[in-house]
């Protein structure tokens, strides 16, 4: 039986592959550390890192090792490798960011925002942000990833319009925004989601590959992970809680997002939560405080209980600038633990969680961006 030997040109691709990916998890190797890290031989090692730095990828630092022996060169990637754009889309502006292939920020900036900006703003707003990160970047932005509180159509990318939504800008399209600045490399996600993979990355759900990440803000969302995997839906739409049917004040079925109507805790003219206001509420330990949080308690634990019933979590992590007060959080528990079904809960712990998510996406994107273009054609020997 014959087999087919991969080619000279396919392994100096493998090898020049593996060795920029370790100089990015480390920042800056000499040959021999690359050659221990990888596995590889040192003269493999050499002849891969002179072909990366011919190419214009890698650069000598200039630093040298100390100590006995030969002194070794460190390498890093070459700053003009370019960066990534990761932006962020809320109620009071545009936050943005430059980060390199190291995963750190290079450059932020913000332009502000209303709840009532419209698409055409919106667009400004991020055109603007845009374009002095990639004027700040060296190399260019040659990626993005967008964060946007509002729900975002899986396929197209743009923001879409659903009723009672209290942030929207209209339909919004991210990508074609964007795409002057950064290319057809853009990926948009609603901040929900992007949070749900901070907190499994390094906050309340790491490790967990089965849970329900509930927002519990201004406005109200969650995101469902299923075998590591955020659940985005046919159209993009999953986790759109506000008309989930749970108890209202008064013990009557009632849409989830009409429970804070009734209670007089949405923003004048607006379907936003006023968030101070709730806190305020619930703080006082009078009868009034008790009842609202048990209210809220209850309200919310309709919301798991669907969100159990049709994900089967093994946790549910509680996050948003309400959800995670600790009152809430004991009453939420207290009432959600005598649900016939209910699982653990845990509480967000990752700040600017929808940035970080996006973030870290941004760099993997970056990166593969790197070591796709760095690659050798395969060639014949």
């Amino acid at each position: 039986m014959s087999s087919t030997k991969p080619s000279l040109g396919l392994l100096r691709s493998l090898t020049e592959e593996h060795v920029l990916r370790v100089i990015m998890h480390r920042g800056r190797l000499t040959r021999s550390e690359i050659a221990t890290l990888t596995g590889l031989s040192k003269p493999t090692i050499s002849e891969s890192v002179r072909r990366l730095s011919d190419a214009g990828v890698l650069v000598d630092t200039g630093e040298r090792t100390t100590g006995r022996g030969r002194a070794g060169s460190y390498y890093s990637l070459a700053e003009d490798c370019g960066a990534a754009l990761v932006a962020g889309i809320a109620p009071n502006g545009v936050a943005a960011e430059a980060v390199d292939a190291f995963g750190r920020v290079l450059a932020r900036t913000h332009a502000d925002l209303d709840r009532s900006a419209g698409p055409d703003v919106a667009a400004v707003a991020l055109e603007k942000v845009a374009g002095e990160l990639a004027a700040a970047a060296p190399g260019g932005l040659r990626c993005a990833v967008v964060s946007a509180a509002d729900p975002v159509d899986r396929e197209t990318g743009r923001l879409v319009r659903v009723p009672d939504e209290p942030f929207l800008v209209g339909e919004l399209d991210p990508v074609a925004v964007l795409a002057p600045y950064v290319g057809e490399t853009v990926l948009v996600d609603n901040d929900v989601n992007w949070s749900a993979r901070a907190e499994r990355d390094e906050g309340g759900a790491s490790g967990v590959d089965d849970f329900v990440y509930l927002h519990l803000g201004e406005g109200l969302g969650c995101a469902v992970v299923t075998d590591g995997e955020v659940r985005r839906g046919s159209g993009g739409l999953a986790g759109e809680i506000a008309h989930v049917c749970t108890a209202g004040p008064d013990g009557t079925a009632s849409p989830f997002t009409e429970v804070f109507e009734l209670l007089g805790l949405r923003r004048a003219r607006s379907t936003a939560i006023d968030v101070e206001a709730l806190r305020s509420s619930i703080r006082t330990d009078d009868a009034s405080g008790t009842w609202v949080r048990e209210v809220l308690a209850r309200a919310v634990g309709g919301v798991l209980s669907a969100a159990v019933a049709m994900a089967d979590p093994r946790l549910v992590v509680l996050g948003g600038s309400w959800g995670s007060d600790p009152s809430m959080v004991r009453a939420i528990a207290d009432r959600f633990s005598r649900a016939p079904r209910h699982v653990p809960i845990a509480v967000a712990q990752v700040a600017e969680p929808e940035l970080s998510g996006a973030r870290t996406r941004a760099v993997e994107q970056l990166r593969e961006l790197i070591v796709t273009e760095s690659r050798s054609e395969p060639r014949r020997e």
